[in-house]
């Protein structure tokens, strides 16, 4: 059975901040030290993001530091954009809340229980019988693992779509802070959501026969060794994210031997990858992956574009990069797509896809 991407959704939340908006308001409200501030204007008047959307209703929610107001923060905005993305995405697919099978929801940056399925498939009026899953503490790796466990239900033949959900409310986590990974942090992640619905496609033939892309097959790795560079720690009990500067030769190293593996099982050489979407995690990732893969910057021009318009959504973000090659670079049937994401722990994840 093949398994296809038959339509894809983004969502976010609707506050937008430019990035001078951001340095204005953590320069008037914040008791920045000389050389804090100074790091906060070159990062958000001179970076190459423009803006982020984020989940809140008035800026002073930025500076919020009570656990409890931050969950419920997570939880009203994480389920509004999933609930936005999947709705999206369904009428795309053409498929009404009875003909969805199941739901996987991906999410690091807010702990429910029970989960955010619990409250999509709730707002989305789906049938009590309908398979639930939700991933937790993969961090921004972790939509690629979501569309294969998917994958594998509709492989199973269930019949129907299910629902792969990755989202993330990055700005409930802010941890404010003098220390060059928090200032950072603070300054590059936003909030998002995507959607696929993913069903079955027969047997016969390759590519996405009427749907997006064919999920052809994974591949996931695991380095604890490089655990402590990349990880939210939980600290006066509010999630503090750990991003060290080791992050953008760990991060490529690590989807290097994801691309390695997968390429080597299916008999292909990079060159043979027509399309990259990568996890637009920042400039110097993107130029470390580039270098160990031996890609220019127009072959991730789109996770380049991705991260000036959004900045680092964690999880989703590799999903709007391949929404983005869809309608953008519009690729031909046959086309070969991978799809290379990394995140806490260390981890990194793969998919290659057929258009």
């Amino acid at each position: 059975m093949r398994i296809i991407i038959q339509a894809l959704a983004t969502a976010n939340p609707p506050w937008y901040a430019t990035q001078k908006e951001a340095f204005d308001y953590f320069d008037a409200h914040l008791d920045l030290a000389a050389g804090e501030r100074e790091l906060f204007r070159r990062i958000l008047l001179e970076g190459p993001v423009r803006g982020r959307y984020l989940g809140i209703d008035r800026p002073e929610e930025i500076l919020e530091t009570d656990p409890d107001r931050l969950v419920a923060r997570f939880r009203k905005f994480g389920t509004r954009i999933a609930v936005l993305a999947a709705r999206a995405a369904m009428v795309q697919a053409g498929c009404a809340p009875a003909d969805i099978g199941g739901v996987v929801v991906n999410t690091c940056t807010g702990y429910l229980c029970p989960g955010l399925s619990s409250y999509v498939t709730e707002d989305l009026g789906l049938d009590p019988c309908v398979k639930v899953m939700d991933l937790m503490g993969m961090g921004c790796g972790a939509a690629l693992p979501n569309l294969e466990c998917a994958a594998g239900i509709v492989a199973r033949g269930i019949g129907k779509p299910i629902l792969s959900i990755a989202v993330e409310v990055c700005s409930a986590t802010i941890f404010l802070g003098p220390e060059p990974d928090l200032v950072v942090s603070n300054c590059i992640f936003g909030d998002g959501a995507s959607a696929a619905v993913v069903t079955g496609g027969g047997n016969d033939g390759n590519g996405a026969a009427g749907g997006l892309a064919q999920l052809v097959d994974f591949e996931s790795g695991v380095f604890p060794a490089h655990r402590e560079h990349l990880q939210y720690r939980t600290e006066h009990g509010r999630l503090r994210n750990v991003l060290s500067s080791r992050v953008p030769v760990l991060g490529a190293n690590a989807i290097m031997q994801v691309a390695e593996r997968l390429l080597a099982r299916n008999a292909l050489a990079p060159d043979r990858i027509d399309w990259w979407a990568v996890h637009a995690g920042g400039t110097s990732v993107l130029k470390q992956v580039g270098k160990k893969l031996g890609l220019n910057a127009d072959a991730l021009r789109f996770s380049y574009d991705v991260f000036h318009e959004y900045g680092n959504m964690s999880s989703p973000t590799v999903m709007f990069v391949l929404r983005k090659i869809i309608a953008e670079g519009r690729p031909k049937p046959g086309d070969n797509g991978l799809l290379l994401s990394f995140g806490a722990g260390f981890t990194a994840f793969g998919a290659l896809v057929v258009f």
